[in-house]
């Protein structure tokens, strides 16, 4: 027999949708259904524009170093942790 249970949720970032319910028992199998309330047909995506990067900045700028090859310096020793328990 097949029970329902319905939940209006926020979708998170990545997509990512939380149910908690006490009247969902651990380890059960479920159907989920997902229904959009305003579906979009592809997801926005933004523009380095729209995140504050000026125009054609990342095209005039990658790969443009001309100076003397990058190296990474010494890093030296880790941290000693206790091991957690």
């Amino acid at each position: 027999m097949l029970n329902g249970l319905r939940q209006k949720v926020v979708i998170q970032p990545g997509g990512v949708i939380e149910i908690r319910s006490l009247e969902l028992p651990a380890g059960a199998t479920a159907e989920v259904i997902v229904l959009l309330d305003s579906p979009t047909s592809a997801p926005q995506t933004e523009t380095p524009e729209d995140r504050g990067w000026p125009p054609g900045f990342f095209e005039r700028t990658a790969g443009a170093w001309q100076g003397e090859p990058l190296t990474r310096g010494e890093q030296g020793e880790f941290e000693q942790r206790d091991e957690l328990v």
